[in-house]
């Protein structure tokens, strides 16, 4: 499994005060990970899955461990796209802005 990106320190505020949810979701994220689904393939689902959501954090969250799982900012825009049919437009822009904010750091970074 690839190294994945640090969690926001909120996540790990709201985990400390709140043990068992945070365990409660690392068994459930953990199970979700069995199966046949290669780790970058299952990181693209999760990404599609926060776009339908309209789930922003969530959003960013997903295209962070998607770029650490290997996929590509071409790859990841593909999800975006095949999103707008189900979303509409105005919605795939919202969320096109949301994996810009990822991608963009990364062209900053590296």
């Amino acid at each position: 499994m690839p190294k994945l990106p640090k969690p926001p320190k909120a996540y790990d505020r709201f985990g400390s005060k709140f043990p068992k949810l945070r365990e409660a979701w690392d068994l459930a994220s953990e199970a979700g990970r069995e199966g046949p689904l290669d780790e970058k393939t299952q990181r693209l689902v999760k990404l599609a899955i926060a776009i339908g959501g309209m789930r922003e954090g969530a959003v960013h969250s997903a295209v962070r461990k998607a770029r650490a799982s290997g996929a590509s900012p071409g790859e990841i825009e593909q999800v975006v796209a095949l999103a707008a049919s189900n979303l509409g437009f105005p919605s795939t822009v919202a969320v096109f802005t949301w994996v810009e904010d990822e991608l963009g750091k990364k062209k900053k970074k590296g």
